[in-house]
């Protein structure tokens, strides 16, 4: 498949092959020429005089390739070109030729060795070799790849990064090392000046290695899952951190100095062993997204409360019993998670969060339920079918939505007094709903309802209580007649009973001749005789 991008200066023709495109590929008489014959076939008055058949892109990810396909070689103003999650187990010496390419992905092969022609691709700038099994001793080619910006190395187990790549390649941006068995980094890792992300997730670190602190322009830090037991107050040059991810390790605590990397939007400490966070963690002003879950807390840190812009924070199996009354300075959250903690009642402070989306509190000690749930004038196209089991609800307001139906265990809030569900877009309603003694106020104008009719509605709750149990009773007589005409279809053998009632009567017919056929026992004992 060709599809053609407009430029500025010309349009650039990707080429997808599928599956029989590369059985074509592997065909020796087929020539890859400058023109391709999907583009002869387009009519030459539909592009611009200036276009040119040039091919920058090729997609061979996932197609069962054992080997390069040669004609690739011949594309030599190919830029980028995938070929992960194949069976490739070399990259043949004609790589070489492929000069202009940028974008090179082999990840998810066979590859042991890289050949000696990989490090003549002057242009290649982005470079993923994860999920192969390479030999340590071909590594070193990559630090010929002086142009190289992102180069990914996930799950090749790595227990060492090459010094010679430290040395060489000056303009790496992102270093992608998770999955391997790293326990520490070269000391050269410092002239990777231009780093801004580093990924060391799943590794055996033990300690923060501290070379990384030198490395001012990093944004992005990722070491969770090691065995990190501190980390260094040097970490306060890195001022342009915006992402720390620091989960399942083992930190006591965490340096007051981080609070002056203040571009610092995502934090995860989760399961660690931390109490308590630095008081001037305050000053943390921009944070979007905290995770502190897993670790003992001794109470909820308050510095939290100073993030205007947080979103996100899960603090899950904390040990925590309530919320401060400034937590409901946090009107911007949307996720909040406080499952598996002490709480033994809902937490009233969360009522403050107007933009909350997602609310976690299972597992925890809460005896008396939510009485009040006030959720109008948002998108909700439903109620979760657990609303059934807040028993103490009296009031639920959701007016100006978008609910097409109401659960049917609403009608187990026994408690409900108030249902307010006007502009909506709601047809029917549970056919149990009168079952709610305690409800006083039903609130349904503004919306498409069929069942019961907008004219009974309109009439207020005792015509809506009729029309239900009207509706219950006309269903209970239908289901005795359609019973009744049942049975009566069976004993004449009518319609698509007519074979059943033959097998009933064949069954008898065997009974009997079953009877017949056995002799009393007396009888057969004086006929002996």
């Amino acid at each position: 498949m060709v599809e053609f991008q407009q430029s500025p200066d010309a349009i650039t023709v990707n080429v997808h092959f599928s599956r029989a495109d590369t059985t074509i590929l592997e065909n020796d008489s087929l020539q890859i020429s400058q023109e391709t014959q999907e583009t002869k076939e387009l009519e030459e008055d539909a592009l611009p005089v200036h276009v040119t058949d040039r091919i920058f892109f090729i997609d061979l990810a996932n197609k069962q390739q054992t080997t390069i396909p040669l004609q690739i070689f011949e594309l030599e103003d190919l830029e980028e070109l995938h070929l992960e999650k194949n069976l490739i187990e070399n990259i043949p010496g004609d790589i070489h030729r492929l000069k202009k390419v940028k974008v090179l992905y082999l990840n998810k092969n066979y590859i042991h060795n890289i050949c000696e022609e990989l490090g003549e691709l002057k242009n290649l700038q982005s470079l993923d070799l994860s999920s192969n099994p390479l030999s340590y001793s071909s590594l070193h080619i990559i630090s010929k790849l002086q142009a190289l910006r992102q180069l990914r190395l996930y799950d090749v187990n790595l227990d060492e990064f090459p010094v010679e790549i430290c040395k060489c390649l000056h303009h790496v941006e992102l270093l992608g090392l998770s999955g391997n068995n790293l326990r520490y980094l070269p000391k050269e890792v410092v002239n990777l000046r231009q780093l801004k992300e580093i990924y060391l997730q799943k590794n055996r670190f033990e300690s923060f290695p501290l070379e990384l602190c030198h490395l001012l322009n990093l944004e992005i830090l990722d070491l969770e899952q090691n065995r990190v037991s501190f980390v260094p107050e040097e970490i306060v040059s890195l001022t342009n951190l915006v992402k720390l991810f620091l989960a399942f390790n083992n930190l006591l605590s965490v340096p007051d100095t981080l609070h002056h990397c203040r571009r610092l939007t995502v934090l995860d400490l989760s399961n660690n062993l931390l109490r308590r966070l630095p008081p001037s963690f305050k000053q943390l002003t921009e944070m979007n997204e905290l995770g502190l879950s897993g670790n003992n807390l001794e109470k909820f840190p308050r510095q939290i409360c100073h993030w205007m812009s947080l979103c996100l924070i899960y603090l899950k199996n904390t040990g925590l019993q309530m919320l401060p009354s400034s937590f409901t300075r946090l009107t911007c959250i949307k996720i909040l998670d406080l499952s598996e903690n002490f709480f033994d009642e809902f937490p009233k402070e969360i009522c403050a969060m107007e933009n909350l989306e997602i609310l976690s509190l299972d597992d925890n000690q809460i005896r008396e339920n939510l009485k009040e749930l006030y959720l109008e004038n948002n998108c909700l196209e439903y109620l979760p079918p657990s609303i059934g089991l807040l028993s103490n609800l009296e009031i639920v307001d959701c007016h100006n939505n978008l609910l097409k139906e109401l659960p049917d265990s609403i009608c187990q809030v026994q408690g409900l007094q108030r249902l307010l569900v006007q502009n909506n877009q709601l047809f029917q309603l549970p056919e149990n709903l009168d079952n709610l003694q305690k409800l006083q106020l039903v609130l349904l104008d503004g919306n498409p309802m069929t069942d019961p009719p907008v004219e009974v509605c309109s009439q207020g709750k005792l015509a809506i209580w009729e029309y239900l149990r009207e509706k219950r009773h006309q269903k209970a007589k239908a289901t005795k007649i359609q019973a009744w005409w049942r049975g009566q279809m069976v004993q004449k053998g009518l319609g698509i009973f007519a074979e059943l009632q033959k097998l009933l009567k064949k069954g008898k017919k065997d009974k009997k001749g079953k009877e017949k056929g056995k002799e009393k026992p007396g009888k057969g004992a004086k006929g002996k005789k």
